[in-house]
């Protein structure tokens, strides 16, 4: 299946994770608020209970020479697997590049499988690349070559998308203390969703996923331990939809920002075009969306659960809508 038809088709069907609040307005049926809403019929982080999962593909690897060559004759539609069980070390490899079209897949969440992992320690390096349109990244597990908060020298960072049609799923991302996945300015009808995305928290910089695009969708995955889970830099244009995602308890610093003009210094206060934020449960106790500037066509942050009281929640220049959200663990309504 096409991956954004799958996507659209996945996205259609039932409740499989409960972390919210529900309430029941007559007349209207039931109002959720929180990732309870999440409509796609998997697990929020993916793993058990994921059911778009390969079992095969057209090379399977077991070492990074092996991924290399595959990764060179691979062809579009076709898929380069990794079994479970496998660990592939990266050792001095520079960045690998996704051809057009191509899957790289394992077996995460079938059967119990924790999925193969592919492990890249080398510093200052990114892991993975596209080259093309319609890469996806399925069902593995990606090791950068630090995880702490401190400013370290290493400037992991896992995977960068520059190209249409990108898609991350069922994967964990963890230890890519500078960035996890980064989407590029020109990358549009990118998806990110039910991944575990953790430990990418270095001081200053430590994003989960970091943005430029105008065009991507962050969905029902699960973040914790990043300075920031989700950023963009804000640059007229820039925009993108996070829902159904699970934040835990543990970050640095405030968890879904959008950058204005003082942070890129260009003069101007516009942070990016549009952002929504909605049906997320946010467990830790820093403020939650932070919008450093005015969105140009505007922002809408709404039936969330926020942990903490509703004054310290989200900040904004203007031009954003705050409401029908849940605060503190009584899970207090404010229009």
């Amino acid at each position: 299946m096409h991956t954004a038809c799958r996507f659209a088709a996945v996205m259609a069907i039932g409740l499989m994770f409960t972390c919210g609040a529900t309430y029941t307005q007559q007349g209207q049926g039931e109002e959720t608020f929180g990732c309870e809403a999440n409509p796609t019929g998997n697990p929020i982080g993916g793993g058990e209970g994921y059911t778009d999962i390969l079992s095969s593909g057209d090379f399977t690897v077991t070492d990074i020479g092996q991924l290399v060559e595959a990764l060179k004759q691979a062809k579009p539609g076709q898929v380069v697997f990794v079994a479970h069980g496998t660990t592939i070390d990266f050792g001095e490899q520079r960045t690998l590049t996704i051809p057009p079209g191509v899957t790289l897949a394992g077996t995460r969440g079938a059967k119990g499988s924790p999925g193969a992992v592919l492990v890249s320690r080398r510093k200052g390096n990114t892991m993975l690349a596209t080259g093309g349109e319609d890469v996806r990244l399925t069902g593995l597990r990606f090791e950068g070559a630090h995880g702490g908060a401190d400013r370290s020298d290493h400037g992991s960072r896992f995977f960068s998308i520059r190209h249409w049609g990108a898609e991350v799923d069922n994967c964990e991302v963890y230890n890519f203390n500078v960035l996890g996945i980064g989407v590029g300015a020109g990358a549009m009808n990118v998806r990110i969703h039910h991944n575990y995305i953790h430990h990418c928290q270095r001081g200053g910089l430590g994003y989960g996923v970091s943005t430029g695009s105008s065009d991507v969708y962050i969905i029902a995955n699960k973040f914790d331990y990043c300075r920031h889970h989700i950023a963009s830099s804000g640059a007229p244009g820039a925009g993108y939809e996070a829902a159904w995602n699970l934040v835990m308890s543990h970050a640095t610093s405030h968890h879904f920002d959008m950058h204005g003009g003082r942070d890129r210094g260009d003069n101007t206060n516009i942070a990016g075009d549009w952002m929504k934020v909605h049906h997320n449960t946010f467990m830790s106790p820093h403020r939650h969306v932070a919008i450093r500037g005015v969105p140009s066509y505007g922002a809408e942050i709404h039936h969330n659960w926020f942990r903490g009281p509703s004054a310290k929640q989200v900040s904004s220049g203007g031009n954003t809508r705050v409401y029908r959200n849940v605060y503190g663990p009584d899970k207090v309504l404010e229009e």
